[in-house]
Formats: structure tokens, C-alpha cells, sequence
């Protein structure tokens, strides 16, 4: 049955207005939906403009945003994080090769990687050994300085017995008053210093200790104890090479670099700890393409990119930081459970204190399988250039651990 003709137009006009509303609508949201290019100021309708490439995502959020998307990223058993830390810590070589190989999308960037673990290995053992080193370091200071005040203590009574005989009654009054003194200070350095108001009286009877020894030797000219930088029989630093005026300006660094040494090592060495401990993670990074370019050198044959010798370098730091990390855990744990005392703590120590040392040893071990692996290298080559590798990285070190300390007491 067909339509009337104006019933049929009547259709045909609300078909017609709801494809015209319908377009309207979505041109709306179209119009919604687009975006400008912040740089180029194109109209963007994805996330990158396709004129430039630029993020229409912005960088410049909230921190905290940042820090959450950072662990959500790591830390999210449905990330790649999951699937990298297993095969970091047990399967040497592993990443890295697959990281040759082009599979990288399911494991964590060799740079983030290294980056999030180094902050947390730094950071955590920051917190860690300055808790130990502080009770540790005031237990030696103490202890040297009773030395220190006992030697000076018979001193002072061998002078005693030599103006005895000679009647001089002055310089014996001086004596009997200084004897006293140091006595007092011998009293004082004897206390429980576990205590926190004995532990007060104690530091700062330490620093008196060493004030009144300073001035000791001043009036006696003794010079010995003293600590001094300097490559010549004087104790003064200079250089062939350089200049009157920079030898000057060198040896007066040298020499009050020597000071704060002294000074450091006789009172509060924790404090240079703590300084030291602050400048290695900056040092460390630049020890990094250092260590790449020594792989880079040592495996010249081996026909790889320097980008790829760093990659070995991120991952084998990673692994390094990551067993020190766990070490370092393991030994509070188990001086914890000591501290405890009862059968099940002290076999829980025991067990934890099996597992550290295991751990320890494995870290050279995982080394020199993940350069053979790596450089695939047979069983002698191997070892030879690993020792080679490990005695330069030693010496490395040494010079990035002595570049610390000397950073570290600038700093104080």
C-alpha cells in the first residue's frame, strides 16, 4: 500500500532534518574534539600534530603526578618492570642480548633503569650506613681520644717527676692544674656513651680533648700528627709544569684541604661520609661512558657500536646496585634478628647471613658469565679480558672514590 503523496513528502522533509541535525551534531563534535598545536598552532585531532610531531601531552604537570606515573611504570606487576628484574638479577647477559636482538618492548629502558636503581641503591644506603658509621665513628673518636688524653696523661707525669727534682715550683703548679684537667677529661670520655646525655658530654668533652692537644702542639712545634697533601720533602705540592703563582695557589689548597682532613678524621668523620655518599651517584655517571669506552677498547674486534657497549654498562651497574641494595638489606635484617637474641632469631641471622655472603660471591660470578655471553668469548679469552676489565674498572674506582672524599671535605 502505497504512501499519500504529501505524507510521503512529509518523510522525506524529517529524514532530511535529522541527517541535517545529525551532521550538525557531529560537526560539533569534530569542532570539540580538535585541537591546536601549542608550536605550530595547526588544528590536531590525535595526540601528536601531524605538521610538526609534537605532543599535545603536556610535561609540565604537577610533581607528584609525575612521581606516580614513574612508579606506576616500574613498579606495576603489569609492566615491564615484572619482566626485567627477575632476568637482571639471575639471567647474566639476558637483557642485553635481548636488547641487541631488537626485542625491547617488553623490558625497562637500559637508561630508566639504571637511573630509578641508582637513586634508590644511593638513597638507601645514605640512610643506612649513616646510622651505623655515626655509632661506629663516635665509638672509634672515642676511643682515640682516651688514647690520646691517657699518652698525654703520662707525659704530663714524666714532666712532673723532671720538675720535682728540679724544685721548680711555678711549672709544677702548671702541671698539677693540666693533670687535673686531663683527668677530668679521661673521667668524662669513660662514660656509657649509649646513653644520650652522656653521649653529649662525651662528644663535646672529645672536642675539648682536641682543641687543648691542638694547642699542645702549637706550643711545642710539633708538627707530626699532621695531616699533609704534598709531593715533596717539605710537605708542600707543586708541579713542574705549572707556574710559581699556580704552584702557590695549589699548595695552599693542598694545604687547606690537609686541615679539613685532620680536623674531619679527629672529630666527626660521619659528616664526610654523608658528604662522600652524596657526590658518588653524580661521579658514578661519569664513570659510566668511561667504562663503556674501556669495553669499546678492549673489544675493538668485536664490531660493536659504543652505544651498545653502554647498554652492557647500564645493565651490569644495574645488577651491581641492585645486589649491594639487597646485601645491604640482608646485613641490617640480620643484625637486627642478632640483636633479638633467641634460638629462631639467631638461626634466622645465621640463615640471612649464608644468603648475603652467597649473594656477594655472585656478583663476580654473574659478571664474567654476562661478558662471555655477551662478547661470546670462550672460557680462557674470557677470563683474561675480564681481569683485565676488572683491574682497570679497579683502579677506576679508586680514583672516583678518592675524587669523593676530596669533593666531599671541599665541601664541609
Amino acid at each position: 500500500m502505497s504512501l499519500p503523496h504529501s505524507a510521503e513528502n512529509e518523510s522525506t522533509a524529517l529524514t532530511a532534518a535529522e541527517s541535517a541535525s545529525s551532521t550538525e551534531e557531529e560537526s560539533h563534535n569534530n569542532a570539540l574534539t580538535e585541537k591546536s598545536c601549542e608550536n605550530c598552532h595547526q588544528v590536531v585531532t590525535g595526540d601528536f600534530c601531524s605538521n610538526c610531531g609534537q605532543s599535545l601531552d603536556s610535561t609540565l604537570k604537577y610533581f607528584w603526578v609525575v612521581i606516580l606515573h614513574l612508579l606506576d611504570d616500574i613498579f606495576s606487576f603489569d609492566s615491564r618492570a615484572s619482566r626485567t628484574l627477575f632476568p637482571l638479577i639471575f639471567r647474566p647477559g639476558f637483557l642485553t642480548n635481548e636488547y641487541f636482538s631488537g626485542r625491547r618492548v617488553h623490558y625497562v629502558p637500559p637508561i630508566r633503569l639504571y637511573l630509578f636503581i641508582s637513586i634508590v641503591f644511593f638513597l638507601t644506603l645514605k640512610l643506612t650506613v649513616s646510622s651505623e658509621e655515626k655509632h661506629t665513628m663516635e665509638l672509634k673518636n672515642n676511643k682515640a681520644a682516651i688514647a690520646q688524653v691517657t699518652e698525654h696523661i703520662e707525659k704530663l707525669d714524666e714532666k712532673r717527676l723532671a720538675v720535682l727534682t728540679q724544685k721548680e715550683s711555678t711549672e709544677l703548679t702548671r702541671i698539677n692544674a693540666d693533670l687535673l684537667r686531663f683527668n677530668d677529661y679521661l673521667k668524662d670520655l669513660s662514660l656509657d656513651i649509649s646513653i644520650a646525655d652522656n653521649n653529649k658530654l662525651v662528644k663535646a668533652t672529645r672536642q675539648l680533648v682536641t682543641l687543648e692537644l691542638e694547642r699542645v702542639k702549637i706550643e711545642a712545634g710539633d708538627k707530626s700528627d699532621a695531616i699533609t697533601i704534598g709531593n715533596n720533602q717539605d710537605g708542600s705540592l707543586s708541579f713542574d709544569f705549572l707556574s710559581a703563582e699556580s704552584n702557590k695557589k695549589l699548595n695552599d689548597f693542598g694545604n687547606e684541604l690537609g686541615e679539613k682532613a685532620e680536623k674531619t678524621f679527629s672529630t666527626d668523620t660521619n659528616r664526610l661520609v654523608t658528604e662522600v655518599l652524596g657526590k658518588l651517584p653524580q661521579l658514578m655517571f661519569v664513570l659510566l661512558p668511561l667504562f663503556a669506552l674501556l669495553l669499546k677498547l678492549v673489544f675493538i674486534f668485536s664490531k660493536r657500536l659504543y652505544m651498545e657497549h653502554l647498554t652492557v654498562a647500564l645493565h651490569s651497574h644495574s645488577f651491581i646496585f641492585v645486589s649491594l641494595l639487597s646485601i645491604d638489606l640482608i646485613d641490617v635484617t640480620h643484625d637486627y634478628f642478632e640483636e633479638i637474641g633467641s634460638d629462631i632469631a639467631l638461626y634466622t641471622a645465621s640463615a640471612l647471613g649464608g644468603i648475603g655472603f652467597i649473594w656477594l660471591l655472585w656478583i663476580p660470578i654473574y659478571l664474567f658469565v654476562m661478558q662471555k655471553r655477551v662478547y661470546k668469548q670462550g672460557y680462557i679469552m674470557a677470563l683474561l679480558t675480564y681481569s683485565f676489565v676488572g683491574t682497570i674498572y679497579f683502579i677506576l674506582m679508586a680514583l672516583t672514590t678518592v675524587v669523593a672524599i676530596v669533593w666531599g671535605l671541599t665541601s664541609i
